[in-house]
């Protein structure tokens, strides 16, 4: 009768769990696209990552490109696409102080530091990050 027990609570707890998280239904708007790149600090079209607060914007990576910012512990690399709308030209955000702002009618924005959603409670989804990691003057994003 114990081995049942036992056998039968085994049994339910791999029955219970599951891969799919119900909280990340709506975030799949952006593909799961692999970024490895490399950013040399010393050339001039980064030199504003010296800086705290300087994002840039880096075309060719990830589903719309990527915005990385030096926030003063570290540095953020997010998608810049939009992942609460399908990939097109109006979910590439644009830079605006410290926040990305999507182009589509409703104009979602986001931290650039954080990568969450600002003035929209109702956004499931936060900016795709990256890992960002300095080595010497080398900014490695992968």
């Amino acid at each position: 009768m114990k081995k049942i027990a036992v056998f039968s609570l085994i049994s339910l707890l791999f029955l219970s769990c599951s891969k799919k998280d119900d909280n990340d239904s709506n975030c799949n708007f952006l593909q799961n696209v692999g970024v490895n790149t490399s950013i040399n600090l010393n050339l001039p079209q980064y030199n504003d990552l010296n800086f705290i607060s300087n994002p840039i914007y880096i075309s060719g990576q990830g589903n719309g490109g990527l915005i990385v910012t030096n926030t003063g512990t570290g540095f953020v690399a997010l998608d810049a696409a939009d992942p609460n709308h399908m990939l097109n030209t109006c979910s590439i955000l644009t830079i605006s102080g410290l926040e990305g702002i999507c182009g589509c009618v409703d104009a979602n924005k986001y931290s650039l530091f954080t990568g969450q959603p600002l003035e929209n409670p109702d956004l499931r989804c936060g900016l795709k990050a990256y890992r960002a990691e300095l080595s010497g003057n080398i900014l490695i994003i992968n």
